[in-house]
Order: C-alpha cells, then structure tokens, then sequence
C-alpha cells in the first residue's frame, strides 16, 4: 500500500504531491492489480473532517483511495484544541463512507477523539468501547515524527492496530519481532515514511529500494507471500 500525505499550502514539495501527480498516480493504480493507495491527511484537510465536511473524501473515493488516515496533531498543521467536540461530526463522515478504512492515530495529543468515540453512544458510533467497524487504529506516539517506538502494544479485541515509529530498514526485522510476538493470529500492518526516502542529487526522494528491503524482510518471516512482481534478489 502506498501512502499519499495531502497538506495545502505544501503540495508539489518533497514529500507532498502535486494533485496533478496523484491523479497519474490514481490512473497507475486503477490499471494495476496489486496496488493500494492511502490518503494521509494533514493540515486543513484534517480540520475540515474534523467538521464533517466530507468533499475532499468524495474526490479521494473517485481516486481510488481505499484507506483514509486522519493525521489530527499540531505538528500535522491541525487545530487540536476542540478535538473531543468534533466527535460527532467525525462519526457522521465515518459513516456516510462506510466502504472506506478510516485510520486515527492513537496518541495522548489525539486521546480526546479516539477515547471520545470508544465512549460516544452516537448511532454513528460503535457500541460502547468499539469504535465504527470502518475504523482503525495507528499507534503512534511519535506523531509522525520518526522516532522509533520501544514497545508494540497487544491489539485490543474491540478495533484493529497498526504500528509506526520509525519503523524502517534497518530495524524493521526487529520491529517485526515485536509486533508478531504482540500481536499473533491479528492482521496488522506497519507504517513507514521519513525511512523510506533518500537524498539523490540534493533532492528528497521515495526510495523504492528501501521498500523492496522491506518487502523481503517481511516475507522472510513468511507474514506475506513473495510478490509475483517483484525480483526476489
């Protein structure tokens, strides 16, 4: 799956697209049989969720997006301050785009909206101490930052976890370790993105290479089938 940070005012710079290159990224996508693509949103396209404004949703939908991460702390260029009364209009989106994963990042900074869902009674929530069935976790404390997380948590029985923190190639064995060990028989997945970029001709890049490290890492520990596409050097 590959993951698309949406932030105005930043796209067309390194690490932002261009909303010209993800529509060609979305025409790849639609042709190819294996490709995923998640929206990671920032900044106002955070806040105007977080008003159940749901257009900028409606477009990543005709794109082809599948998964949504809501990318609410300040350092993502979100308005936090009113995060446990954006409940239900958060809810209200979630629902209106049921077909869609939507993704929180689980930290102290976001505890107000994740801990306000697991505890609305809103028929747009779950049931008490479930969060909407079209809702997962990213465990994050480092806000996407990088920092390396010490320890994986045991996914709850209530929502499905993923795990970030710079996570990358040169740990990621490691990382995997952990997460197997926390989480046996549960789908998981990890996230990665400052590791995965290099600096070629003094320019920020995406890194394929360090992807492909990654692939194999992960079907070394036979958590994933090798894919048919790629070259197992």
């Amino acid at each position: 799956e590959f993951g698309v940070l949406f932030r105005p005012g930043k796209e067309g710079q390194p690490r932002y697209a261009s909303m010209e290159w993800v529509k060609r990224l979305a025409a790849v996508a639609r042709s190819a049989k294996h490709m995923l693509l998640a929206a990671h949103l920032c900044g106002s396209r955070v806040n105007d969720v977080l008003k159940g404004d749901d257009a900028f949703i409606l477009v990543l939908k005709d794109w082809g997006f599948k998964r949504v991460q809501i990318n609410a702390t300040a350092v993502n260029g979100v308005d936090t301050k009113d995060l446990a009364k954006s409940i239900d209009a958060v809810a209200r989106v979630f629902t209106l785009h049921h077909e869609l994963e939507f993704i929180l990042q689980k930290n102290e900074e976001t505890r107000p909206l994740w801990e306000g869902l697991l505890a609305s009674d809103s028929p747009n929530c779950g049931l008490g101490g479930k969060l909407p069935k079209n809702v997962t976790m990213l465990l994050d404390e480092s806000k996407g930052t990088g920092v390396l997380s010490t320890v994986f948590p045991e996914p709850p029985l209530e929502y499905d976890i993923g795990y970030a923190g710079g996570i990358g190639p040169k740990n990621i064995e490691t990382v995997l370790d952990g997460v197997i060990k926390s989480a046996p028989g549960r789908e998981i997945w990890i996230d990665m993105e400052s590791s995965l970029r290099s600096t070629s001709d003094d320019m920020d890049i995406f890194d394929l290479n360090k992807c492909y490290r990654c692939v194999r890492a992960v079907c070394d520990k036979n958590l994933h089938d090798h894919p048919t596409f790629l070259t197992k050097k």
